[in-house]
């Protein structure tokens, strides 16, 4: 059997171990146009502060890929032939496959605004990009980023931690506010302002303003100008589905993969931030760009390529990021909706978190320790913790579960009630 995995991230090499679980001797190929292989994408917020070093984000050493037996292809995949069952690579051989996994992932949405070309306009989709901003980034110079969501504030906070003035613009009224409540805005907010963060609202650019190439400031809606040498952007991300489009695979916002990550040929299959994938117990097709789901995606769609036939039940959407330096968790349905600085869906997000609910909130906590619930009839539909996580695994557990919390619902709305104090002895009683 010949495997054939078109994208390095962690899905694909979730694909690869899953493979190898059940087809020791079959040829394995991984394809990807990004020559530093394998790393992890979250961790590059934390190389980008300075927080660790670049050997740390590769989890996996020479050894374990000996033993899982690939072939690394650092090539651009043209084409996809499904007629031939091959893959067509830009100035390489063909190779062809009995199985195909697409695990592409997703690019950043590019700027699309005068001066977006310039030189010192920045993104954080990859490790080069990392590279790149640790380049520009000077102590003592001046800094704009602008977009929403985990990576806006990855590229204000390693910016700021590399020593530069940094300037954050937000089109609406406050952070991240298709998931995250405004209580849980301002709490993010007033850390950033501690550190020295200027906040800019409803501050739409319309120019990158450059000299001889270089930015030297950005220009908003209203006229003003504010100087800078950096200009950074997180607008969105879309999935790099482009391959998959033109061989006539089945695509809406992503590419539309069943529960066993099986496109509409029976021979190829997509995971990961590219796929659009069917939950039948909801019995929608959702796009997450979560590490933890496309990992999980990817080994289905493994344990499927070799022929174990295996559903892909998705999990309550859960993150652990970190928020202007705080622990915060993100569980299930939150929504709150559209978000301006977002288009479409941002990385380390999911389809499911801007659901608007049908819900009562329950939420409890003061200053960076703070919890709000989504409660449905007898069951936690959402979750958001701020500081303190020792409720972060029994809550995900809770959510995924629908564990019935008839018992407490009440106890949980009353005003000003110890919520987490309840939870814990709730969870207490059921372990």
């Amino acid at each position: 059997m010949r495997y054939v995995i078109l994208g390095a991230g962690v899905a694909g090499f979730a694909a690869i171990e899953s493979i190898r679980q059940a087809d020791t001797a079959g040829e394995i190929s991984i394809v990807s146009d990004d020559p530093n292989g394998f790393y992890s994408r979250p961790g590059l917020a934390y190389y980008l502060s300075g927080e660790i070093d670049g050997k740390a984000l590769y989890p996996r050493s020479r050894e374990d890929y000996r033993a899982l037996n690939f072939a690394f292809i650092n090539a651009r995949a043209r084409k996809i032939l499904r007629d031939g069952k091959k893959l067509e690579l830009e100035g390489k051989p063909a190779l062809e496959y009995d199985r195909l996994l697409i695990a592409t992932g997703a690019r950043a949405i590019p700027l699309n605004i005068p001066g977006a070309d310039l030189s010192d306009v920045v993104k954080l989709d990859h490790l080069a990009d990392a590279n790149t901003i640790l380049a520009l980034a000077k102590r003592g110079r001046t800094a704009i980023v602008t977009g929403g969501g985990i990576t806006a504030l990855e590229l204000t906070e390693g910016l700021l931690a590399r020593g530069m003035a940094v300037h954050y613009l937000l089109r609406g009224e406050r952070y991240w506010s298709n998931v995250l409540d405004a209580r849980e805005s301002q709490i993010v907010e007033a850390r950033l302002q501690a550190d020295g963060v200027v906040l800019h609202y409803h501050a739409e650019v319309t120019e990158v303003v450059g000299r001889h190439k270089r930015v030297i400031g950005a220009r908003l809606k209203d006229g003003t100008i504010i100087k800078c040498d950096l200009f950074a952007y997180a607008v969105g991300i879309a999935p790099r589905m482009e391959l998959a489009q033109d061989c006539g695979l089945a695509c809406e916002r992503g590419i539309l993969a069943d529960e066993r990550l099986q496109t509409n040929d029976e021979h190829i299959f997509a995971a990961g931030d590219v796929a659009q994938v069917y939950d039948p117990l909801t019995g929608h097709s959702t796009l997450d760009s979560l590490w933890n789901l496309a990992r999980e995606q990817g080994r289905v769609a493994g344990l499927n390529m070799a022929g174990r036939r295996t559903a892909y039940l998705k999990s309550a959407p859960f993150n652990v990021t970190r928020l202007a330096g705080l622990t915060t968790t993100i569980i299930g349905t939150v929504g709150r909706g559209r978000d301006e600085d977002v288009l479409g869906i941002a990385r380390g997000d999911s389809e499911t978190w801007r659901e608007l609910p049908e819900a009562i909130v329950a939420q409890g906590g003061f200053d960076v320790n703070h919890v709000r619930l989504l409660l449905g009839e007898n069951h936690i539909i959402g979750a958001v913790l701020m500081g303190d996580q020792k409720l972060s695994l029994p809550l995900q557990k809770m959510v995924t579960h629908k564990t019935d919390i008839s018992s407490i619902r009440d106890m949980l709305l009353q005003p000003n009630a110890p919520i987490a104090d309840v939870l814990a002895d709730f969870w207490v009683g059921q372990t």
